[in-house]
């Protein structure tokens, strides 16, 4: 049971500090590329659901996660990488391709974590994660993509900068 509870402190606890990295320049704190990375991850869950929904047909990992679906993914996946370029435009801090890289590291570790978290839901034969956002599966289904591709984005930042 203790290698559970230190799991769920270090899966929350780096990503949360690594963010840290990218949040100040020059030694102020500038929450643009925190920002910009969450609304690629929420634009991703949101458009992954919508054409999964309206037209997903095969299932990416049954096993893990039901619902999810390829078309879902690759919906998901088209369109945060077509809304990078909003992101650049209102946040800047990184050049245009900069945003489609991380647009694309969101796609892919964005995926990952959702599933992760999913597989531990699964293991704990638990539905949602809290009761705090009813019908979302608990607040951690709210942010487990965006802390599942922190470390990623943060290594391709500092790689970059």
């Amino acid at each position: 049971m203790i290698s559970y509870a230190l799991t769920g402190v270090f899966y929350v606890t780096i990503p949360c500090v690594l963010i840290l990295f990218v949040s100040f320049k020059d030694g102020q704190y500038d929450y643009t590329a925190a920002l910009g990375l969450l609304i690629l991850t929420w634009i991703n869950d949101t458009g992954a659901f919508l054409v999964g929904s309206a037209i997903g047909k095969r299932l990416l990992f049954e096993r893990i996660s039901p619902k999810k679906t390829w078309e879902g993914f690759w919906g998901g996946a088209i369109l945060t990488i077509l809304s990078s370029y909003p992101v650049f435009l209102i946040f800047g801090v990184f050049p245009q391709r900069d945003w489609i890289v991380l647009a694309v590291i969101v796609v892919v570790f964005g995926t990952f974590g959702d599933l992760i978290e999913s597989m531990f839901k699964r293991s704990f034969a638990a539905k949602d994660t809290g009761s705090i956002l009813p019908g979302h599966g608990g607040l951690l289904d709210r942010f487990d993509s965006y802390l599942f591709l922190i470390p990623f984005a943060v290594f391709y930042i500092l790689l970059v900068y």
